[in-house]
């Protein structure tokens, strides 16, 4: 089984991602149908062996829901003219969660993905909302997407998919109290390995993250999957690590915009030991901040006692 990992969209310069990862889901898409001029350029500048999937327009899973009219044929068309020119063998089609499961929903999405030609286009469906996981309904989803051959999109770390091909397609948004404020920790990213290699039947597997920390996220699970290791997360760990986090915070500053702005993120106080950032910023004094030297020391007397 193959692993490949990427990001929604390019979250630093082309140049710095194309060193680190061979994956980008290209999001831009699913608000404006872009110039082929672009595509061209695009794909000429990529690595020959880096790949592109892309997200549908919204014209398709959000304006239209799925359902078969003239409107939604030619989007269809130019998303997969999209996949042609950036040469792409994925197209993800992201429902919104008002979009619930029902048999006229499943009877819509079904005449949708039968009249949709794909060739050598795989169609992924990434359903949102609770109820679509509800054994019932996941139970007619599986159904559906298998008698269509299309892939059920999840976040696997919240989810089994309703049904893979030959591959299989996974976007992580982060677990947070807040979407895509998120950072892995280490024992997550184990986890979704663990997860991967429980698959069956499945040649590929897309990784993509899509949480504020993608990047980074990213290329530590493919380190991890690659030797075996994690890499630090800041190059430093303790204050020092806290340091990083915290070097671009403008004061002054109160506890509470800290914890609200920087508490999502993860903070390694010793290799292999990594704590939300929040458990130290709620242990601060309720108090405005003038400049980091007064921050630091707060935040190093916290650490000292962990």
């Amino acid at each position: 089984m193959k692993v490949k990992i990427g990001c929604c969209g390019f979250p630093v310069s082309k140049k710095k991602y194309y060193e680190a990862l061979s994956l980008v889901e290209i999001n831009a898409t699913f608000y404006k149908y872009l110039d082929q001029s672009l595509l061209e350029k695009w794909r000429k500048e990529a690595p020959e062996n880096f790949e592109f999937t892309v997200k549908a327009h919204q014209d398709i899973s959000h304006t239209f829901k799925l359902s078969w009219r003239k409107e939604t044929r030619e989007a269809l068309k130019r998303m997969v003219e999209t996949c042609e020119t950036l040469e792409a063998q994925v197209l993800l089609i992201q429902t919104p969660g008002s979009l619930r499961p029902s048999k006229e929903t499943l009877k819509e999405a079904q005449r949708f993905f039968e009249k949709a030609g794909r060739e050598n286009l795989t169609l992924v469906w990434e359903t949102r909302g609770p109820e679509w996981l509800k054994q019932e309904n996941f139970e007619a989803l599986r159904r559906l997407l298998s008698k269509v051959n299309v892939v059920h999109c999840v976040d696997p770390l919240l989810a089994e998919p309703a049904y893979t091909s030959n591959i299989a397609y996974f976007r992580l948004h982060g677990m947070g109290e807040k979407l895509y404020y998120y950072e892995y920790s280490n024992v997550e990213l184990e986890k979704l390995k663990e997860k991967i290699g429980k698959i069956e039947g499945v040649e590929t597997v897309y990784m993509l993250f899509n949480n504020l920390a993608m990047f980074t996220d990213a290329v530590r699970f493919k380190t991890y999957l690659e030797t075996g290791r994690f890499p630090p997360l800041q190059d430093a760990y303790g204050v020092e690590a806290a340091w990083k986090i915290l070097k671009n915070v403008k004061f002054p500053v109160t506890k509470a915009n800290l914890v609200k702005r920087l508490g999502w993120r993860l903070l390694e106080i010793k290799p292999g030991r990594q704590i939300p950032l929040k458990s130290v910023l709620n242990q601060l004094p309720s108090k405005t901040y003038q400049n980091s030297e007064a921050l630091l020391e707060d935040v190093e007397k916290i650490l000292d006692e962990l």
